[in-house]
Order: C-alpha cells, then structure tokens, then sequence
C-alpha cells in the first residue's frame, strides 16, 4: 500500500489517497462483490441489475473508534486461572465507526472515516483493511509513534456472547490532528454524520460543524459516555443500547425513556433501542403540524404492539401505530408513532458470533436514511443485514454486500 504524508506540527500525518479513483470505483466494486460468510457464497450473490438504484446522496462520514480485534472462539468462558485452547481464531478490523462504516461501504454507500491509528503493523493493517471495503481513509491520522488501537474478543461458542478487553490507541486523537480545511473537506458532499461517541472532542467538533450546514447526524449511544450528552443536543438520529435509555433519563421502562428523550432533544427525529434478540423499538417524532388529539400511554401501545408479532414468522418484521399522542407518566406527551421490530430468528448451528451486530445495525440504518426508507421498511433491513453478521467470527466477516440475494427483499 502506498502512503503518502503530510507533516503536522504534533508529528502526525494524514493518510492520503486519491479521491476520485477510490469512490468511482466502489460501487462497481461492490455490486460484484460476494458475501464471504462461509467460504462458498455465490449463491447469494445478484447482479446490479436486479437492484434497486443506489441513493443519489450516498456519502457518509464516520466518526469514532477503529482497531484491531483478535477473535478467539472457546467452547465455554474460561474460569479464573484456567488454561483453556481456542477452537478457531481471527485476526480483523474492528472498532464501531470501522465497523459500521465497512458495513454501509458493502451496502453501496460511500463512506469517510474520521479517527487515529499508529504507523505501526497493526495501523498499516486497520488501513488496508478500510481501503479494500471502499471506505476512504484519508482523514485517517497517522502518528509517527505510538500503538494502534487494539481489542480481544473471546467468544463464548456455549453461550453466544463475546467479552472485549480493549487497549486504546496511543497518543490519542487531540484537537490539533483535525485541522478546519480537514474537517471542512471531511464534510464536503456528506449526506448524514455519524459518531459512536469515542473521541468526544473531535466527534464533538465535527457535530457542530455539521449541525451549522444542516447536515444530519446519527449519535450511537451505547452507554454513557464523556461528552455524549453535547453529541445528542446535536444529533438528528439516536441508537441506543437497551440498557442506555432508562440509564440516561431514569425513566421507569423503556417507551417511558424514549418519550423522556424526545422531550429532552427536540432535535431528534427518532430514536431506536436495539434489544438483541427481542428486536428493537423505535419512536418517531412527528413532524406533521396538525393536532393530535386522541392520547395513548406509550407502554400500553408497546403491549398492544407486541402481541401482533407471530412467533412463527421467521424473517424479520414490523409493526407500528398510528401517529398519536404518545403519554409517558410523569414525564409528559409527544406527538409521534411507535414500532417494533423483531430480528431473524438463526438456527443455533448458524449463529456463530453477536460481535459487531449492533454496528451492522446502524451501518444499515444510515443507508436506509441514504436511501429514504420509511421506517416499516428500514427496521426489518437493518435487523438482516445485523443477522447476516452473526452467522460468522468477528464484525466483518458477516457483513453482507448489497448484492447478498438475502437482502432482496429488503431493499426492492
């Protein structure tokens, strides 16, 4: 891979690369690409002309944590001081900004990615890596010294669960590594913005700078973070973990918390908290003027949500209300609808590895905001591309392309 560097005052560099070549080039590249989920995939592999066109306004940019991930799969979680063999390892890219950027760049988008790395073999590796997707690494920095981000991940093959031991990059990201021409030209044509809160004065940065040009932002709000609660009075789109928003409002359940946050961000637009395999719920504000009148306590309509899903139905689905006043007790009202969404449900011999699910979710939720999908349509994509992700080891593994026959019905 050629470099090419820039000298920064801190004895950082950006990485450089040409512009043109790479982003006409990654969507031919990737409508021919084939997903990689078990070594043999050319059955799901459709040609560009059984797809829909690609949305006119693809560019996205990512903010936020990339890495390394080593992936080592055990039969069961090790007891302490136990010597125990892995049954299979991986060596991958990792990070959520990486990962959901990898993801959306499969999915046909065109996305920029904003973090740090080391001029080391980890860093050189975690670049490759990008490039090879199509997302472009340009406002990548690149330190002279120091260590490039790392992660273990042992994934428990009894339970399904992965437990991460990170090791941050070193030195960290400082404002003095993005320069405003930097940012400015990070934003240039960009449809939505993303942040997955790491790197909260530079993600901060680039928020404010989009929020003045009106670009959109989508803030992954996996727990509590430094400088998240600044990122949210900015964002436009809002992923929650599903522990996060009763942490962040002390609401008494979760459509409660949903209600509270809307109330609390009126930028928002919607919020989605994704619950693993119970699916994810989403509460849309309502930007039609008109009066509502007709007022519904949010967890009764969750209840009432809930009981029209049909266990039998395998591929994923949803369900939404009408647009009503939505009552949270003790909280307050908001105009607006609410859905559930429910996942795939994987064979156990399928379900490989959860690494990375949530970042694939998003990934696909920035190309269904690229693409202007109502929500009935995004939430049932979003939860198949994320199912597609577990059916392997590590968070890229799994990722489809858009060409994957499984997403077909998804995005015609």
């Amino acid at each position: 891979m050629l470099f090419s560097h820039s000298t920064l005052p801190n004895a950082t560099s950006f990485h450089s690369l040409s512009y043109s070549r790479q982003r006409s080039s990654t969507s031919s590249r990737l409508l021919s690409a084939t997903t990689s989920t078990n070594g043999s995939t050319a059955r799901f592999k459709m040609s560009s002309d059984s797809l829909p066109a690609l949305p006119e306004s693809r560019i996205v940019l990512g903010c936020g944590g990339i890495s390394v991930d080593f992936l080592a799969a055990v039969a069961a979680y090790p007891k302490p001081d136990d010597k125990i063999r892995s049954t299979s390892l991986k060596v991958q890219g990792g990070g959520n900004a990486g990962n959901s950027m990898t993801c959306a760049a499969r999915l046909g988008l065109n996305p920029r990615i904003i973090s740090k790395i080391a001029d080391d073999s980890q860093g050189r590796s975690i670049l490759e890596e990008l490039e090879a997707d199509g997302v472009d690494t340009a406002f990548i920095v690149v330190s002279k010294d120091g260590n490039s981000p790392f992660t273990y991940v042992i994934v428990d093959n009894q339970t399904k669960t992965r437990t991460c031991i990170h090791t941050p990059g070193y030195p960290p990201m400082i404002l003095d590594d993005l320069s405003q021409s930097s940012l400015l030209s990070a934003l240039d044509g960009v449809r939505i913005v993303y942040s997955d809160g790491r790197l909260p004065e530079i993600a901060l940065v680039v928020a404010q700078e989009a929020y003045r040009q009106n670009i959109p932002i989508l803030i992954d709000a996996e727990r509590k973070r430094e400088g998240l609660d600044d990122l949210l009075k900015l964002a436009s789109y809002v992923v929650c973990s599903a522990k996060f928003p009763q942490a962040w409002t002390e609401a008494p359940s979760i459509p409660s918390a949903l209600v509270s946050m809307l109330l609390r961000l009126p930028n928002i637009k919607f919020v989605i908290v994704t619950l693993g395999e119970d699916g994810c719920i989403m509460l849309e504000r309502s930007t039609n003027e008109a009066p509502v009148s007709e007022e519904t306590d949010v967890d009764s309509l969750l209840e009432t949500l809930k009981k029209r899903k049909d266990d039998a139905i395998a591929i994923p689905k949803c369900f939404s209300s009408s647009l009503t006043k939505l009552r949270a007790n003790g909280i307050g009202t908001v105009n607006g609808r609410l859905f559930v969404g429910t996942v795939e449900k994987i064979p156990p011999p399928e379900l490989v590895d959860t690494t990375g699910a949530g970042d694939a979710f998003i990934g696909a939720v920035l190309y269904a905001i690229c693409a202007k999908m109502p929500p009935e349509k995004m939430l049932p994509f979003a939860a198949q591309v994320a199912a597609a992700s577990c059916r392997a080891l590590g968070a890229r593994t799994g990722l489809p392309h858009r060409s994957d026959s499984r997403l077909a019905p998804f995005l015609l």
